[in-house]
């Protein structure tokens, strides 16, 4: 269902309420170590303010116990981050709805942007029940705006009890650009996908992903299995898999997926593996199922990589989520990384490629493929639900378009 997006809305002179992603990694000293975040919300904000808006950005970073404010998860780092990207001035309220919030709301030139303190430092946020925490956040802005697609999924206070509340006052509540170019491709992946529709799939647990592992089978050509997740499903072939990591409860489930994909399902032929988690350990390929006694399975092995690389190359929907293996860990990268070259020239083929966030997003930053895919998700959780065919009710509260 198309929502009315940020374009179609004349912000001069209003005052607009941007749920934005900005939970960004940092490092010890609360540095950020990646942006990409920010920068992906950077066209729905500059839209607003070049055309006489004010904004105010609210959003969560890490998981605070909802108890106030804690230094490590304050937005500070991220609103500075925002002004050097913006290249204008970014204020920081200390509360989130409260009295300094509104204070500098009504304190905000046009074309000004306020960021609000982390929305989980309030109980409220993640119940969504907070009365007074709700109202305070509806009461500072002309409309709504949801561009944070990495909580879509979550129906917390600020992406679905304030855009209410909104609405029953009669503002607007639209889709931000991030949010409305990720459900394109996601939606359009799923519904109306160009074939071969080929979907790669790693991570470490079988269990995390049965519901997308069971939709992608009743839509896809291909679904490519890497990452630990693989050496469940070579258990319960009666593989031997050394130390790797399993799930021994999940050897029945992984049966029945084999018996239910007719072929579809894709394993791997062959593993890296060492007998430690380092680089400078033993390591040997083996082929799958024969993973010695002391050893753990760290990567896809290569032919299992040139095999899945064909695949991927024929596809004309490519849809990647969770890594091959260890790509944080050379030489248990090679898998990953050539995965991610041959999404690379598929999409160069004209391929319509799409990367779900989360690790495998991760993963193709840190190899340099980023800006080689048709779109790379900031909602590692929400592509996933996506995957599986789920609607959002964040999503289904916005405006018709």
């Amino acid at each position: 269902m198309a929502k009315k997006s940020v374009a179609a809305l004349d912000p001069s002179g209003k005052t607009i309420l941007v749920r934005v992603d900005f939970n960004v990694p940092q490092d010890d000293s609360g540095a950020i170590t990646d942006d990409r975040r920010i920068r992906m919300a950077l066209p729905t904000i500059t839209s607003i303010v070049d055309r006489g808006g004010k904004v105010i950005l609210m959003s969560h970073l890490g998981r605070p116990a909802g108890k106030g404010f804690e230094q490590e998860f304050s937005l500070a780092p991220v609103a500075r981050r925002l002004g050097e990207l913006l290249g204008r001035p970014v204020v920081l309220a200390a509360d989130t709805g409260g009295p300094d919030s509104h204070a500098k709301a009504k304190a905000l030139p046009a074309g000004g942007v306020l960021v609000l303190e982390n929305v989980r430092f309030n109980k409220g946020e993640k119940k969504g029940d907070d009365a007074a925490y709700v109202t305070g956040l509806a009461a500072l802005a002309d409309a709504y705006v949801n561009d944070a697609f990495g909580t879509c999924h979550r129906t917390e206070a600020s992406m679905h009890a304030v855009p209410v509340a909104m609405k029953a006052a009669g503002k607007p509540a639209l889709v931000g650009f991030l949010v409305d170019k990720e459900i394109q491709y996601l939606a359009d992946a799923v519904a109306r996908p160009k074939r071969p529709f080929v979907a790669i799939l790693g991570g470490k647990k079988v269990s995390d992903k049965i519901a997308v592992i069971t939709n992608l089978l009743s839509i896809c050509d291909h679904v490519l299995i890497g990452g630990a997740m693989a050496y469940t499903f070579s258990l319960a072939q009666g593989g031997r898999t050394g130390t790797s990591l399993v799930e021994p409860d999940k050897l029945e489930l992984a049966r029945e997926l084999l018996a239910q994909a007719g072929g579809k399902l894709v394993l791997p032929v062959d593993t890296h593996c060492a007998d430690a988690f380092s680089a400078s350990a033993n390591k040997q390929v083996v082929k799958a199922g024969e993973i010695p006694e002391g050893f753990e399975g760290l990567d896809i092995g290569p032919e299992t990589a040139r095999r899945y690389a064909a695949i991927i190359r024929s596809a004309g929907t490519v849809v990647w989520n969770g890594p091959m293996g260890v790509f944080e860990l050379p030489p248990f990268d090679a898998g990953t990384k050539a995965v991610a070259d041959a999404v690379a020239e598929a999409t160069a083929q004209g391929a319509v490629t799409i990367i779900g966030g989360g690790d495998s997003a991760a993963a193709v930053e840190q190899l340099g493929y980023a800006d080689r895919v048709s779109h790379v998700s900031t909602g590692g959780g929400a592509s996933l639900e996506m995957l599986e065919g789920k609607a959002f009710e964040t999503v289904a509260v916005l405006d018709e378009a």
